[in-house]
C-alpha cells in the first residue's frame, strides 16, 4: 500500500515550511525527522498549537539542542508537526489546526499531545520524530498509532528551547516505526548532556497513582516494592492552569 501524501494526514504545520539538511555524514545520515511545534528553530516562531501564541512571540535566536544534535548527526529535519493546543490534552485534536490522521486506525484519534509527530512517523513521512511528554504525550500517541515511543528520565535530554508546560514533568521524547530506528535516534539524543534524575539504586514512587489502583494490583505490586527497598517521595502538583486563558480566548 502506498504511503499517504504529506498533505493528506494533517500531521505537519501549514503556516510555514521548515526543511533543514543534516550534516553531510554522521550516524543518522540519510534519515529524516520531524519535530513537534514547540521546539525552537533559529529564526522561526513556534506556534505551540495556538495562533495567538504564534502572533505574540518573537522568533527564536537559536535552535533547540535536541533538534541540533539530530542535525549534527546527519538527520534532515523535514517539518514541524501539529500539537494539541499548548500541549494540553491526550486525544490529539486541535480546535484551530485540526486532528492528524491515525493511519493505523483511520477514524480514531492519534492520541496527544504529540499527535502530529506520531502521525508522521506512523505514515512513513519521517523516520523518527521529536515529541514531548509530561503526562503521557509521547506514550499515548505511540500506543494509539502502533509505533515506538519513549519518555526518558526527566532531565536526561536538554529542554532548552522547548516550550515549558510543567517543568518538573516535561521531557523530550521521540517516536520511530521500528526498534532499530528508535535505538539509532536514542543513541544520539541520550549520548551526551542532560542529567540523571535520580542516583542509581533509588526508586521513586508516584504515591498518588497508588491511591487509584484496585486492591488486586496493589497487592501484586507492593511486595516487589518492599523487597526493592523503595525510596518513597512526594511531589507537588504543577500550577500550569494560567495558560487556560490562551485556550479559551479565541473560542
Amino acid at each position: 500500500m502506498a504511503e499517504p501524501a504529506r498533505q493528506d494526514i494533517g500531521a505537519f504545520c501549514t503556516h510555514d515550511s521548515v526543511h533543514i539538511d543534516g550534516a553531510g555524514d554522521g550516524p543518522l545520515a540519510g534519515l529524516t525527522f520531524a519535530a513537534k511545534d514547540i521546539y525552537d528553530i533559529a529564526g522561526r516562531t513556534c506556534c505551540c498549537g495556538n495562533p495567538d501564541w504564534l502572533a505574540t512571540h518573537a522568533p527564536a535566536t537559536r535552535t533547540a539542542p535536541a533538534v541540533q544534535m539530530l542535525l549534527d548527526a546527519g538527520a534532515t529535519l523535514t517539518g514541524m508537526t501539529i500539537t494539541e493546543e499548548l500541549v494540553m490534552g491526550l486525544t490529539g485534536e486541535n480546535p484551530f489546526y485540526g486532528a492528524p490522521v491515525n493511519v493505523a486506525a483511520p477514524g480514531r484519534v492519534t492520541g496527544g499531545s504529540s499527535s502530529g509527530s506520531a502521525s508522521a512517523v506512523a505514515a512513513g513521512l519521517a523516520d523518527f520524530a521529536l515529541g514531548s511528554d509530561s503526562g503521557g504525550s509521547v506514550r499515548v500517541p505511540a500506543s494509539f498509532c502502533g509505533i515506538y515511543g519513549l519518555r526518558p528520565s526527566h532531565g536526561r535530554i536538554s529542554l532548552e528551547g522547548v516550550m515549558a508546560f510543567a517543568p518538573s514533568l516535561d521531557t523530550v521524547g521521540w517516536f520511530a516505526r521500528d526498534a532499530e530506528l528508535m535505538a539509532r535516534g536514542g543513541a544520539v539524543l541520550l549520548g551526551a548532556g542532560g542529567k540523571q534524575s535520580a542516583p542509581r539504586g533509588q526508586l521513586l514512587i508516584a504515591s498518588d497513582a497508588f491511591a487509584v489502583i484496585d486492591d488486586d494490583l496493589r497487592s501484586a505490586l507492593m511486595p516487589a516494592l518492599d523487597k526493592a527497598g523503595a525510596l518513597f517521595t512526594s511531589s507537588a502538583r504543577q500550577n500550569w492552569q494560567g495558560r487556560r486563558g490562551w485556550k479559551t480566548g479565541r473560542r
